[in-house]
């Protein structure tokens, strides 16, 4: 695991063409492009992936485990995503791509969608004990969190204070481990497959709580090629590994969290575009009357992250018909509570897009923003390398840009030192 973890999604430099797709789809205007590269600030990303998604030379990557990382430990528990049934076509039966993971050299499995059902019904609860401070906002995706985090602090004490099925699901798998071969902690290993780049880095930099559970992540699309051609053994068997129905599998796409309460006013959202018109909207006051909010940075829910193969609504079709038959939930909470039901610490805001150190400061220095957008063309084209004449001010005003960054500025400044040559 990386020291001093903080983003999944870096950038190759040497596939970089220096073009302006990912900085005009960034939502936290993250990117920029300087001496012909692009740049990632580190403070300002979350990890949702969108420059991954639209950079057409493939330049924005997603850090994660290689599979080798299975060979460190004694003992290896395989964490599915629900969103990873919905990559297989034609999958009647969630046994077969578990059965299929044992095959590929893990020892056991644990369905995540089995811990989203605890999940389901310690939100229910949650929500009855604290409807004074409604509507609750899901804390299931990294990235829609982090994002509240550094752009709507008004917002935190709305947050859901119950942890994540992925977490939740790692401790369990680890306590059945302990149990079932007495070993140490250190030699069992407890592998997430993950859909998405935010969920890497909420495992390597967790929020919320100190230490994540889970000891390594890798993406499905590396699992996919590998467990293909297993899943045709592993139909000659017919061990039940399964312990999720309905309400956990339907985790995997977007508004199947929040079906899974029961509840009838409640709102789903997905893509990090929609995701942030219905904050700022949270965030005006604008939405009062909803119970619960299910927000979803990746289109589609999880079936939509960029670490799959499949078309995102291909995959929420696959899910549907996935979940035909399946009763509607195998685990329960019963008597018994898991050890991490519930996020440890406030999640505290994160000023990373402030300008000064201090109020006075800040203000002081939007002026200076102001009266420099006052100069710039307002056309937001990006090719000073920044995604609007906004950013390249406040930019300026960091002391990391310079105006005549600006081609528009540039090419009057240009015009004129021309003409006073002309008049010498």
């Amino acid at each position: 695991m990386e020291e001093n973890f903080t983003n999944s999604v870096r950038l190759d430099p040497d596939l970089c063409m220096g073009c302006i797709n990912c900085i005009k789809r960034c939502p936290t205007q993250a990117i920029r492009v300087r001496n012909g590269k692009a740049h990632i600030i580190k403070d300002f990303c979350i990890d949702c992936g969108e420059c991954i998604r639209v950079c057409p030379h493939h330049a924005k990557k997603a850090y994660y485990d290689s599979l080798d990382v299975i060979d460190r430990y004694k003992y290896k528990v395989a964490l599915p995503a629900p969103s990873f049934y919905a990559q297989f076509n034609n999958l009647d039966d969630t046994n077969i791509v578990l059965r299929a993971l044992k095959l590929m050299g893990f020892d056991d499995v644990y369905e995540v969608s089995a811990a989203a059902e605890l999940v389901s019904e310690l939100t229910r609860d949650y929500i009855e004990k604290h409807r004074e401070n409604a509507p609750f906002i899901s804390t299931a995706c990294p990235s829609v969190v982090r994002l509240i985090q550094v752009r709507f602090p008004n917002l935190l004490e709305h947050m859901l204070r119950v942890n994540a099925p992925v977490e939740i699901a790692a401790s369990e798998a680890k306590r059945i481990a302990m149990e079932k071969t007495g070993l140490p902690a250190e030699d069992i290993g407890v592998i997430f497959i993950s859909p998405c780049p935010a969920k890497v880095t909420s495992v390597k930099s967790p929020l919320g709580y100190d230490k994540s559970a889970i000891d390594a992540v890798i993406a499905i699309k590396e699992v996919y090629p590998k467990i293909l051609p297993l899943m045709l053994r592993s139909m000659n068997d017919s061990t039940e590994l399964s312990h999720s129905g309905k309400i956990g599998i339907s985790w995997g796409a977007s508004g199947g969290e929040a079906s899974g309460l029961l509840l009838d006013n409640y709102l789903a959202a997905d893509g990090i575009e929609n995701v942030i018109k219905v904050l700022e909207d949270l965030e005006d006051q604008k939405i009062s009357h909803l119970e619960f909010i299910e927000l979803n940075a990746c289109a589609g829910g999880c079936v939509g992250g960029v670490l799959q193969v499949e078309n995102p609504y291909v995959a929420k079709a696959k899910l549907k018909q996935l979940r035909k038959y399946m009763p509607v939930a195998k685990s329960h909470i019963g008597q018994f509570m898991p050890c991490n039901a519930y996020i440890e610490h406030e999640i505290e805001y994160k000023p990373v897009f402030n300008l000064g150190e201090n109020f006075a400061d800040g203000l002081k220095k939007m002026e200076q923003v102001e009266e420099i957008c006052k100069r710039l063309p307002g056309l937001d084209c990006g090719s000073c390398g920044a995604p609007t004449c906004k950013a390249l001010a406040e930019d300026v005003v960091r002391g990391v840009a310079h105006e005549k960054d600006c081609v528009h500025l540039l090419r009057e400044y240009i015009h004129k030192m021309a003409n006073d040559l002309g008049d010498i």
